[in-house]
């Protein structure tokens, strides 16, 4: 009899999955295993929201395995112990796997390769959480892009992503092998259990991914171009912890957009941010700094201010910019926040507060479902203005424009931020601007059921600008 071992990792699903197919043809068993290594994740072990999602996925999995006569087996510890003994005590000819992008993922994969080849047993690693191979995609000089557009491109002409592979029907599972309780690794809150909003908006595993991209293809992908810019309406896809997971594969979702016969802009926009995303794994590939440290280094020297008041005050979503509160309690409630309104979020962080975009960058890390360690260090370094291919450092999003912009009639401001509902349109983006009367029908008074602004946006944006200069010798332009 002969032995494979397939360890899943952010590729939690059977379908399209090339490691586990892989694995499952050329053995006559095969354990499938996951192991949760916080240490050697070091600083980016998971977040608090992305365990609830992880217990959830695992749960999914688990069942969609056993009922094909397979058995997931849970291990939690040293990966780098863990799956040399296991492979040793099966006397496995292979080790199969998805690749990985984090360098400390990187990083262990090299060291347990080396164990592993010290026995004997091969570790196989294949593409499946991302479309392309980062190495393989190169400036016509061989070089590494640092702007999004030429990428793009690159990557377009690479042609569509391979067929899809079915499901395994049967998975034949080693008998006898431990394995640890889920519930014993206490992934989800008890007291206080703050995960209600996640259950009410997500449904985690391969069967709710499967449905939420039927659902954004039949509804919204039509409209997706403008829509995906309204966050007080289901205008996105909500797949990105689904992707995140590997509940769904990148090409699964490429595949299906491509059939749907809702074509035209929205479908071009929506498969360009697909692109984004190979865009954030391949700089993180080739910058394994980028979660700490700014790719513009001239960054490094801005002089960014401590302000613990300030900074709790946005995680919480009392800063008095209605926008700006709305999606941060967002965030807290759902694990997770429209894409129009993070940037809006971060961009009030980082340059009205001059606040680090990597503390940010951890509290986003701590309460998203999607917390992905490449999309959420490129999306901050771009706001921030420090990274690749980033927006201009004088481009600083106004919360008040942007909210009447993109929420003209306040309704998802009244959603999160409920004790301002009875404000009217014209000042709900803007409170402090009504009048003592409009404020009384509202029955807000500011400082007390909402609080004032904790910075004049005035005042940060001229001093973001000025701290800007400093670095820079320029001059600032129009925010928007």
């Amino acid at each position: 009899m002969t032995a494979n071992i397939f360890w899943f990792r952010n590729d939690l699903r059977l379908a399209d999955n090339p490691g586990l197919a892989a694995a499952l043809e050329r053995a006559d068993k095969t354990a499938l295993i996951y192991v949760l290594d916080d240490k050697a994740a070091g600083d980016w072990a998971m977040g608090g929201a992305a365990r609830w999602w992880l217990y959830h996925s695992l749960l999914s999995l688990g069942q969609a395995i056993a009922e094909r006569g397979g058995k997931l087996i849970l291990r939690r510890g040293d990966a780098g112990s863990i799956i040399p003994r296991l492979a040793a005590e099966l006397k496995a000819e292979t080790v199969f796997a998805s690749r990985r992008f984090a360098p400390w993922g990187r990083m262990q994969d090299r060291e347990i390769a080396e164990a592993l080849k010290s026995s004997g047993i091969a570790l196989r690693r294949h593409l499946s959480t991302y479309l392309f191979p980062p190495e393989t995609i190169k400036t016509k000089t061989g070089g590494t892009y640092g702007v999004f557009t030429p990428f793009s491109r690159t990557c377009y002409d690479q042609g569509p992503p391979a067929p899809a592979i079915a499901p395994p029907e049967r998975i034949d599972s080693p008998r006898g092998i431990a394995s640890d309780a889920l519930d014993d690794w206490q992934l989800t809150p008890v007291k206080p259990d703050w995960a209600a909003g996640l259950r009410a908006a997500w449904e985690p595993g391969e069967a709710g991914a499967k449905q939420r991209l039927k659902r954004f293809i039949r509804e919204a992908m039509q409209s997706y171009k403008t829509g995906r810019d309204i966050p007080g309406e289901d205008g996105t896809s909500g797949l990105s912890p689904h992707l995140h997971f590997g509940e769904i594969s990148p090409a699964a979702i490429w595949r299906a957009a491509g059939r749907s016969e809702n074509s035209g802009a929205g479908r071009d926009i929506f498969l360009k941010e697909l692109i984004w995303r190979e865009f954030a794994a391949y700089l993180l590939w080739h910058h394994p700094e980028m979660p700490e440290q700014p790719l513009r280094a001239e960054f490094a020297k801005l002089p960014w201010r401590d302000d613990r008041e300030s900074l709790q005050a946005w995680q919480r979503g009392l800063t008095g910019i209605p926008i700006v509160d709305a999606g941060m309690r967002q965030l807290w409630q759902a694990g997770w926040m429209h894409n129009r309104i993070r940037m809006v979020t971060a961009s009030f962080l980082t340059k009205h507060l001059l606040i680090p975009w990597q503390q940010g960058e951890a509290w986003f890390w701590d309460t998203l479902v999607d917390a992905d360690l490449a999309s959420n260090t490129i999306n901050w370094q771009w706001v921030a203005g420090c990274g690749a291919d980033a927006a201009p450092y004088f481009r600083i999003f106004n919360p008040v424009l942007q909210g009447k912009k993109f929420d003209p009639d306040g309704n998802y401001v009244r959603k999160f931020v409920p004790e301002l509902a009875a404000m009217p349109d014209k000042f709900i983006h803007a409170p402090w601007e009504a009048n003592a009367e409009v404020l009384a029908a509202a029955k807000i008074k500011l400082g007390c059921d909402y609080p004032h602004p904790i910075i004049s946006l005035t005042r940060g944006r001229e001093r973001a600008l000025a701290a800007y200069k400093k670095i820079s010798g320029r001059t600032g332009e129009k925010d928007g």
